[in-house]
Parts: C-alpha cells; structure tokens; sequence
C-alpha cells in the first residue's frame, strides 16, 4: 500500500473512530465536502515531509490574510469577478481575498471549537499598518504565538488567472514541519518550502494555507447568497479534518527517508 493511500485510510479512520476529545467528527464526515471543487492544486513537486509529532492541546491561531495590509501592497487579491468582469467589491474598502478569508477564519474557529480543538482567531484592531514589525500585525502575533509553541495559520485566496498558482499549504521555514503541516498538505496540495524565496509569514513560523484561485466556480458559489454559507462551511470542514487528523497522527506519516533527497533530514523519522 502506497503512502497515499494509507494517509486517505488514516484519514477516515480517525474521522470515525476518533476520542471523545474530538467527538462528533463522524457526524461531518468528508460526504459533506465531496462535492466542494477548490480547483487546482499547487502544480509543481515539492519535496517537503512533516512528521513531527503535535500535542493534541496545541494551541492553534488561526489569522486572515492581509487584515493589516489594506490599501498598500500586499492587499490580497481583488479575485475575478472583481478584476476582470466588473463586479463590485463585496466591502468597501477592502480587497475580496480579504472579505473570504475573515468568513472563513471565523467559520473555522467555530466549527473547530465544536470538535474540541484548543483553537482561536487574531484580527487587527488597523486595516493598514505600515510597519511590518508592528507587534499587532498578523506576523508579529503569529510570529509570537509560533514560539510559544502554538500553531498559527494564515488563511488565503490566491490570485485568479495566471497570477495564482492554487490551493496548498505553504510551510514554516524551519526543520521541524509537523503532522498537521503534512495532514493539510496532503488535502490541500504542498507548495515548495522556499516558495518566492520565502515569504513573510513562513519566516516567522506562520503556515500559509491558500485555499484555491479566487475564480471561476469557487468564487461564483462565494458570491452566490444562495450557496455561500454552503461552501465556506464545507470548505471550514475540510480545514478542521486536516488538522484533527494532524493532531491524532501519533507516528510519522512518511517513515523512510528518499534515497535521492538529503535536504532538511529533520522533515524525515
């Protein structure tokens, strides 16, 4: 049996034989998003494993994307319907990605506290903070939760058309890539560790998760009012199943070492 294949086993054997910790999983089992197309995943091979071992306590903080980042560069993406077809913004005065990714984050902190998950969500109290190193930005508070030993992911859109690359998870620049880095990988598609040279969340031990390119049909159920809260709570369940199957995994999901790879011998038991 191929890696693949025992992580999907894996998978849902934890949804439906998992802990009272996490009770009720099997009654939002992967049914209910099988018919969720988030498009493309990250279409290059990367060569990163996570198989650190997470408390299931860890604390894990979940951030918006470009929530300090309004009206500068780095604003997030205004999505298709937006650039391209003439729509208006869902909200004044802020990008579309970042309309979705305060829905989602907030989506996944409640359905994730339901499944027991020691889990919260960080907004800053600016739309536009300059400096970067501002110690209420996004990257100063993911930064500090990170090293106090929590798990802090940034929730994205990528960029429509030929500016995005699709849905998958950017990793920490660090040795120690955990199981629930490769449980989301593994469900949502695995950038490169250094991806644009390393971005400024993964130096700081922030995980970039983009969701999908904000087009075609993910952003038209988006928009759509008859089927939005659908699919970000669809999409809300999936990202919860990842991370309490990266909880539960108490071994490495990658046990051998690749004969041709030598980088990051940590990644690897």
């Amino acid at each position: 049996m191929n890696l693949k294949n025992s992580f999907w086993l894996v998978f849902f054997a934890v949804l439906l034989l998992t802990g009272p910790r996490f009770g009720g999983v099997s009654t939002f089992l992967a049914s209910q998003t099988s018919n969720l197309n988030l498009g493309q995943k990250f279409p290059k091979k990367s060569r990163w494993f996570g198989n650190q071992v997470v408390p299931s306590s860890v604390p894990i903080l979940i951030l918006a994307g470009h929530a300090d980042s309004q009206g500068i560069d780095g604003s997030g993406t205004a999505g298709e319907a937006v650039a391209l077809k003439g729509f208006s913004p869902m909200e004044v005065g802020i990008s579309d990605e970042l309309f979705w990714n305060l829905k989602l984050s907030h989506a996944i902190v409640k359905i994730g506290k339901k499944k027991g998950l020691n889990i919260s969500f960080y907004q800053p109290k600016r739309r536009t903070i300059l400096d970067g190193n501002n110690a209420t930005t996004n990257w100063s508070v993911g930064a500090r939760h990170a090293q106090n030993g929590g798990y802090s992911l940034e929730i994205h859109f990528d960029s429509y058309g030929e500016y995005g690359f699709g849905s998958g998870l950017i990793p920490p620049l660090t040795t120690n890539i955990n199981n629930i880095d490769e449980s989301l990988a593994r469900t949502f598609g695995r950038y490169p560790l250094f991806f644009r040279g390393g971005l400024g969340g993964p130096r700081r031990q922030i995980r970039l998760l983009e969701i999908g390119k904000l087009e075609g049909g993910l952003e038209n159920s988006l928009r759509n009012i008859d089927t939005r809260e659908k699919t970000i709570r669809a999409i809300a369940i999936r990202i919860v199943n990842a991370l309490i199957v990266g909880i539960n995994q108490k071994d490495s999901f990658n046990p051998q070492l690749l004969t041709d790879d030598i980088f990051l011998p940590k990644s690897y038991r």
